[in-house]
């Protein structure tokens, strides 16, 4: 039976919104990463059947198909396609899903997946300022005008009773592991440089060494005056991309190549589309149910910090160990470009569990409009 592999997976530093970054179109951004995965490994482009890219914002600079652009920016031969999809958040976990699916259907025997987003140039909300998206019949069906993912953030610390203090106190761990990741090494090795002008940028700039809960709990709450969200417990709007080889088991030993991990199993659901955030609940019990493996099997968990209520309320329904969840940090600490984050999160992912000798990774991330996609890959190259 074929299965489905990651060989390698890369991204660029994630750059703050009008930081480092800024300057850089999403197309080249994208082009960037696709290069410096097939000079890690040393292939040839005209292997490659396919560009499967997730982005948010399709419109302005990140319009007209950014996945096929970035293959011509690469300078790649013009016979290899390339596709845009958009799943919200999770566009490039969604990616990923069609790739491995891709592979595994006999489609393609080598193929990419990955994602970007320059949200200091396309912010987000762009095309919305140009148009109602939801429509009169989706509004009367929820009795709504608007849809809000910081409202649905609000009601889910309200649902699980989590206070301010706590999501505090939970963003002010991310950024702790992630500058404990960051001094330690753990992401150079996944980690694309990117040269812009003088400077080259080489590590995630969000991350904030003196945050403390003091500093937390002066911010004002950004949904309700007496809410409990705000800009420090929130994912930071970002610029960044990520990319992911994926090929058949067979095809990675005639190229000599050793992969990093087996994309085992995945799924996606729809959820509330109100509150909008619980999907990775439900997404990862039917996950597990689905791959014959047990919360306490998983060995690390990438669960997007798109608000802190998110990852919190999805560890007290799932049961799993706190410790196993964003061991390396997450969004609220190192930002969250919309179509970049699947791929980011999964190439943050596959590293780990090489570098920590994990055996199964779980990665889930809530989407708008109330879905979400849940992913469990197995180490490989013991």
């Amino acid at each position: 039976m074929r299965d489905a592999v990651i060989v390698d997976a890369v991204r660029t530093p994630i750059g703050r919104r009008g930081g480092m970054l800024k300057d850089v179109h999403p197309v080249d951004l994208s082009a960037h990463v696709l290069k410096a995965l097939l000079s890690r490994n040393g292939l040839e482009p005209e292997l490659i059947e396919d560009v499967i890219w997730g982005c948010v914002t399709q419109i302005a600079e990140q319009s007209s198909n950014v996945g096929r652009l970035a293959v011509l920016a690469a300078g790649w031969p013009e016979m290899i396609p390339g596709t845009t999809i958009d799943r919200a958040c999770g566009s490039s976990q969604q990616a990923i899903h069609f790739a491995a699916a891709g592979v595994v259907a006999g489609h393609y025997d080598i193929v990419i997946a990955g994602g970007v987003e320059i949200m200091s140039r396309v912010p987000l909300g762009t095309a919305r300022s140009m148009g109602e998206p939801y429509g009169p019949k989706v509004k009367a069906r929820y009795r709504r005008d608007s849809f809000s993912q910081g409202e649905g953030a609000e009601a889910i610390a309200q649902r699980w009773g989590l206070s301010r203090r706590r999501l505090d106190e939970f963003a002010l761990e991310s950024h702790q592991r992630a500058i404990a990741a960051t001094d330690r090494g753990a992401f150079d090795d996944q980690i694309v440089p990117v040269t812009v002008g003088d400077e080259v940028v080489r590590r995630d700039e969000g991350i904030r060494r003196d945050t403390s809960l003091e500093k937390l709990a002066a911010l004002k709450p950004a949904f309700a005056e007496t809410g409990v969200i705000h800009a420090g417990n929130a994912s930071q709007i970002s610029d960044g991309a990520g990319a992911l080889l994926i090929m058949t088991g067979e095809r990675a030993r005639e190229l000599g190549l050793r992969p990093l991990a087996r994309y085992h199993s995945g799924t996606v659901v729809g959820d509330d589309p109100v509150t909008m955030l619980t999907a990775p609940i439900p997404a990862t019990q039917r996950l597990l149910k689905r791959s014959g493996l047990s919360i306490g099997d998983i060995g690390a968990f990438e669960v997007n910090e798109a608000f802190a209520p998110v990852p919190l309320a999805w560890e007290i329904e799932t049961g799993a160990e706190h410790a196993r969840m964003n061991p390396l940090g997450g969004a609220i600490a190192v930002g969250h470009p919309l179509g970049g984050s699947g791929a980011i999160l999964m190439t943050r992912l596959v590293h780990h569990m090489r570098d920590a000798g994990v055996r199964y990774g779980l990665q889930t991330m809530c989407e708008a409009g109330g879905m979400a996609n849940a992913t469990i890959l197995e180490r490989l190259g013991d």
